[in-house]
């Protein structure tokens, strides 16, 4: 199998033309996508959470015009899950007719798998336990928190920790702060910082990450948000500067802080061959 064509957007005929009617109905069929898969992974008994824009888009409803406006569109759907329903979901995507990368799968099969759909252009990454990226993200205590998607925080820290932030990464990242306030608890429809400032606290690597990404949102946003929009999310960018640079720091924290950017302090993106 060659993989996707990169030229192509799933489910929309011309990648060259894009509006807001033409990405709510890219959505929608996203959306009958996506209830299939998790019907049938609740038929196979494997717990999956959802990452990646589509769980913004879920999880953020009432400024998906935000999202619109940006010309946000999607282009697959990935998902976490624990090691022992890794199978199950195998099973789940092959009975489906999805096709499995071979090359991640023999790479990689610990980790992540990636499955491509029959049909259209688009794949599903499978990711096991945690999120690896620019920064680790461990799930194994943190998957069942909310449905369908990961936690709002998870969410969060899901684009923060990306070293080249972009503008897509961006507008999410600003439609989940106009969409949601802060709690220092895991409560719902709240994001938890007391969670992102604990993790953050002990491992100064991603908080050098996170905390460059609040100064590239607060730089960028004039191009992406205007009015009171852009003021609601500059002040919850503010805050989170200001609750992390306030936050008690680790040992641990504090010996990385003083070797500082003279050794990398995030994970090079590995560049998955698609087969």
């Amino acid at each position: 199998m060659t993989g996707q064509n990169i030229n192509k957007i799933p489910f929309i005929d011309d990648p060259l033309v894009l509006n807001e009617g033409i990405l709510k109905k890219q959505e929608q069929k996203f959306q009958q996508l996506l209830d299939q898969l998790l019907a049938s992974a609740k038929e196979y008994c494997a717990d999956i959470r959802l990452i990646g824009s589509m769980a913004f888009r879920i999880k953020c409803p009432d400024f998906r015009s935000l999202e619109y406006k940006n010309l946000r569109y999607l282009t697959d759907l990935d998902f976490i899950c624990l090691s022992p329903d890794i199978y199950k979901l195998q099973d789940m995507f092959l009975d489906l007719g999805w096709v499995e990368n071979q090359n991640v799968l023999r790479l990689h099969g610990d980790k992540r798998r990636i499955f491509y759909h029959p049909t259209e252009e688009l794949h599903s990454d499978i990711f096991i336990d945690k999120l690896r990226f620019c920064h680790v993200i461990d799930f194994k205590k943190r998957l069942t928190i909310d449905y369908p998607t990961i936690s709002l925080a998870d969410l969060l820290l899901e684009k923060m920790q990306i070293v080249e932030i972009n503008k897509k990464d961006l507008v999410d990242t600003f439609v989940l702060l106009k969409q949601y306030d802060f709690s220092d608890e895991e409560k719902e429809d709240f994001i938890n910082l007391g969670y992102i400032k604990s993790l953050l606290s002990n491992n100064w690597g991603f908080y050098k990450t996170f905390t460059e990404n609040l100064y590239k949102g607060k730089k960028l946003i004039p191009q992406y948000l205007d009015g009171q929009d852009q003021q609601e999310v500059l002040d919850k960018l503010d805050r989170l500067n200001e609750e992390l640079q306030n936050s008690a720091k680790s040992f641990k924290w504090k010996l990385r802080s003083w070797i500082g950017d003279k050794i990398k302090w995030y994970r090079e993106v590995e560049d998955l061959q698609r087969d």
